[in-house]
């Protein structure tokens, strides 16, 4: 008999705006049961909760009692959905978003929590969009390239102002008491590991692919000095060295365990991120498999066995997706944001009125219209980048483009090309892949978007190549579950804990040749209007104007 048969793990996915648990049986991966607990404050995007404190332009914060309040509800309520008993679950396991990171004091209390911090911006955890560190990441970026540092060209070139170290200056630099108070800069991947635990670790992942932790390092002390003589000893506040993926964290407190009604003492795998985590979700651990977790934004993730430089990627990080392989990051900044900013502010009533009447929901009514057109009929063509470009242009300045309109144009048309857009960005990001000798072998789907047929086959006719799709609707919190079974010790290693627990259905969308030929016209026009607009000029230039306005 399979002692794996009676043991079970939880995994903890903490997403954007909810966090959900789902219990895993070890010995087959089986989701037994779940929970989903939203967000009290969601994004914080306006003004500071409680306070009135007005926040800046392209800000996002989140607060941690949010993802306390996910452990108190979520997992007791998979728990009971299960029916399983907590005896017989062994391991624990989390994700979180990426680049969400926050500023700490030395014993893990975040700084927005102490009382006389709470009307301070900048002492609350900055989500993974928040892009007001723009100007910080420039900085970082022209730095870099004139003292040719040797880890510019592991992110394409460019670092992101989602990362950590830009977001570290932005707060240096604007609130000087904070950053001084701060005696840790932690992601919440491993902050959320800390509460659980009562042990500070870093896990490789984040350290790597938002950190610049490569090769043993992070940039030296002399670089930083030249960005800011004060943001010298900035990596003093990033804590131990990383862990590698898939290794024991510590153990389950009591409080933990009072929280989330586990077993006291059992395995906390260390931290990881939400799209990395997925690939083991998906069995997508072998070279040359690229995961796509499409939602409200998409991560793109790929293991391999060569090192390459590819613009615009996010990161290439050794050992960050599995130990013994380059694990490679691109990503795009919206997708589904882009279509649910469609839907809330440019639909007409008569839309709704219509959607209501058949039984459906604006998106599903707009995506049947946009279904039933053929391939350009609608004479448009739009740039994806209402939430900026992350790949491969690496610039959250850069806006949305839609060319074509007229006064024939119809919502449909308008959301079918933005559909379309965001297919379009990910082939540039495949096509700069295989550009560098990094092969694409499978193109894996992950993640909510993927239950839109449409969607989907455009994906497939666009990239001219066959859609796998991920066997479960909760990705990312089986990844994690999956590592909690390895952090117990079920299963020797990742890749084969995901060969056993993880599940995708191969080729389950093929392309259409026909309507394949005629986006290759479009995608044409696509890399056309990208091209001119890469500069960003134009672009920034309104945006400036915008800023301008408000302020």
């Amino acid at each position: 008999m399979n002692a794996n048969n009676d043991r079970y793990v939880v995994g903890v996915d903490f997403g954007t705006l909810s966090g959900r648990a789902v219990v895993v049986r070890v010995s087959d991966g089986a989701e037994v049961g779940g929970a989903v607990h939203e967000y009290a404050h969601r994004v914080i995007e306006e003004r500071l909760p409680g306070t009135g404190v007005r926040l800046g332009d392209d800000w996002a914060l989140q607060s941690p009692e949010d993802w306390r309040e996910v452990l108190r509800h979520a997992v007791p309520a998979a728990l009971a959905d299960s029916g399983v008993p907590a005896a017989q679950v062994v391991g624990v396991g989390t994700d979180f978003t990426a680049c969400t990171v926050l500023p700490a004091t030395a014993d893990g209390l975040p700084l927005c929590e102490l009382p006389e911090l709470r009307d301070r911006p900048h002492a609350w955890p900055k989500l993974w969009k928040h892009h007001a560190a723009q100007s910080h990441a420039d900085r970082i970026n022209a730095l870099a390239d004139r003292r040719k540092e040797t880890w510019l060209p592991r992110y394409g070139g460019k670092i992101s102002a989602e990362w950590e170290f830009a977001k570290g200056l932005q707060v240096l630099e604007e609130d000087p008491e904070v950053y001084g108070r701060a005696d840790r800069w932690i992601e919440a991947a491993d902050w959320i590991i800390w509460e659980l635990t009562g042990v500070e670790t870093r896990n490789v992942c984040t350290a790597g692919y938002k950190g610049v932790y490569q090769d043993g390092g992070y940039p030296g002390e002399d670089f930083l000095a030249e960005l800011n003589p004060a943001f010298a000893g900035f990596t003093g506040k990033l804590g131990p060295e990383p862990v590698p993926l898939g290794g024991l964290a510590g153990r389950l407190t009591a409080e933990a365990a009072r929280w989330t009604g586990l077993p006291e003492g059992i395995a906390v795998a260390v931290g990881n991120v939400d799209a990395h985590v997925t690939a083991a979700a998906a069995d997508a651990v072998r070279p040359g498999q690229m995961v796509a977790i499409m939602g409200t934004s998409t991560c793109h993730v790929m293991p391999s066995d060569r090192l390459a430089e590819v613009p615009g990627m996010c990161g290439v990080v050794r050992d960050g997706i599995v130990p013994g392989l380059w694990g490679y990051e691109a990503g795009q900044s919206g997708v589904g944001d882009i279509f649910a900013w469609f839907v809330e502010t440019s639909v007409p009533e008569s839309y709704e009125r219509e959607a209501a009447s058949r039984g459906r929901t604006v998106h599903e009514h707009l995506t049947e219209l946009a279904a039933a057109q053929q391939v350009g009929r609608h004479g448009l063509v739009a740039l994806d980048w209402h939430n900026g470009n992350r790949s491969v242009l690496v610039d959250h300045n850069l806006s949305a483009v839609i060319v074509g309109q007229t006064l024939a144009t119809r919502p449909e048309d308008t959301y079918r090309a933005l559909v379309e857009a965001t297919a379009f960005g990910a082939r540039v990001i495949v096509e700069a892949f295989e550009t560098a000798g990094v092969a694409v072998q499978e193109f894996v789907v992950a993640g909510g978007l993927l239950k839109n047929r449409f969607l989907m086959q455009v994906y497939a006719d666009v990239l001219r190549r066959p859609l796998s799709v991920i066997g479960s609707g909760q990705g990312p919190a089986l990844g994690s579950a999956i590592h909690a079974a390895v952090a117990a010790g079920a299963y020797p290693d990742i890749t084969s804990a995901a060969a056993v627990m993880g599940r995708r259905e191969q080729a389950a969308y093929v392309p259409d040749a026909g309507r394949a030929d005629a986006y290759d016209r479009l995608y044409a026009e696509y890399r056309a209007l990208h091209d001119h607009f890469a500069d960003g000029g134009l672009l920034h230039r309104l945006r400036a104007i915008r800023n301008e306005a408000t302020n």
